[in-house]
């Protein structure tokens, strides 16, 4: 949204607060503030932590102020402890202020994650933006106020992309849309659907002699939860999950319960190729490769050089893998070959 004069003052923000003391908008009147709404497990939200923590570094002094408002898209991301760790992990020292009720989010009608609220140095919203992208434009709207409060101030030229991706000519291509594995607002391609919703009890699935694209297939013993399906294997009969995908990148939300979880991510049956696997993928003295889910966070799964379809199989062969939603990139580089 372009930048025009306000007329409604930003909602406070209230809650918890993790790294300052509370802050009232109210007492940032003459300096530029930036609400920004994400969650730690979201990969759009992630992918732009990098822009907002240097914008920190570059405009703190200038009398910029950015304000995290970490809202949790599952319940276990309402874990102080959690949120914490990932500001740690991505190197965020502005505030964050955790939202576990959505009262910040229904202040500001918001429906994105992630989401950005520019406010001036009087209290008005003057410019918002949802989703990733359009990165220079959101920096040259903070440059923009805070030149109303100091018309003297001198600032860099704005940020180099920090991906290809995010260049001008980068293409964009149809991906699998996010799928979610709880029964809450997941669905199957099994014939069965889900199988004992929330009863706390493992149901057998069983794989279709043909698997359709952009459709999560559930293969033996599963435990149905509003979020999750949480594995439940024998040592006869391991638990899998399919998915026939199209994207550059393939992530899935995951998070143990108990101890740590091996887990075995195959393509088409076999290994991944060295120069597909994903960030969280390594490959281990049998060859395998593998992903070690130690706490609940978004992995990376897949990174091809090019936009590719692909039969993912993840192995589950210990109790307790809690398996949340897939989620795919699509962007490529403007040299990049598509296919």
């Amino acid at each position: 949204m372009e930048i025009e004069k306000g007329k409604v003052h930003a909602p406070e923000i209230g809650a918890t607060w993790i790294n300052s003391e509370p802050v009232e908008l109210r007492s940032l009147r003459g300096r530029v503030v930036l609400v920004d709404f994400w969650d730690y497990t979201c990969v759009n939200c992630l992918r732009t932590l990098p822009y907002l923590v240097e914008w920190h570094k570059r405009y703190a002094e200038k009398g910029l102020t950015i304000i995290g408002v970490h809202t949790p898209e599952f319940s276990f991301a309402a874990n102080e402890k959690f949120v914490r760790a990932a500001m740690e992990r991505f190197g965020i020292r502005y505030p964050v202020v955790l939202d576990n009720g959505y009262a910040i989010w229904h202040a500001y009608a918001n429906r994105y994650w992630p989401a950005k609220y520019l406010i001036d140095g009087k209290g008005y919203i003057r410019f918002f933006h949802f989703g990733e992208g359009d990165y220079g434009a959101s920096e040259e709207a903070i440059q923009t106020l805070l030149r109303e409060i100091n018309p003297q101030a001198e600032f860099p030229p704005a940020m180099d992309p920090v991906r290809d991706t995010d260049k001008p000519g980068a293409v964009c291509y149809r991906t699998t849309p996010e799928l979610y594995l709880g029964n809450k607002r997941g669905k199957l391609g099994n014939a069965s659907g889900f199988l004992h919703e929330n009863e706390n009890r493992a149901g057998d699935y069983k794989l279709p002699e043909q698997v359709n694209a952009d459709t999560v297939y559930l293969s033996g013993p599963w435990i149905s939860r509003d979020e999750c399906a949480r594995s439940a294997p024998t040592a006869e009969d391991p638990a899998s999950v399919l998915l026939y995908c199209t994207g550059k990148e393939a992530n899935l939300v995951m998070a143990p319960e108990g101890e740590p979880q091996i887990v075995e991510l195959l393509h088409e049956g076999n290994p991944l190729a060295t120069d597909e696997m994903g960030t969280d993928v390594v490959r281990n003295e049998a060859g395998q490769t593998i992903i070690q889910v130690d706490s609940p966070r978004m992995y990376n799964l897949v990174r091809n050089p090019a936009m590719k379809q692909r039969l993912l199989q993840l192995v589950s062969r210990q109790a307790g893998l809690e398996c949340y939603a897939f989620t795919f990139t699509t962007c490529m580089a403007q040299d990049d070959p598509p296919w």
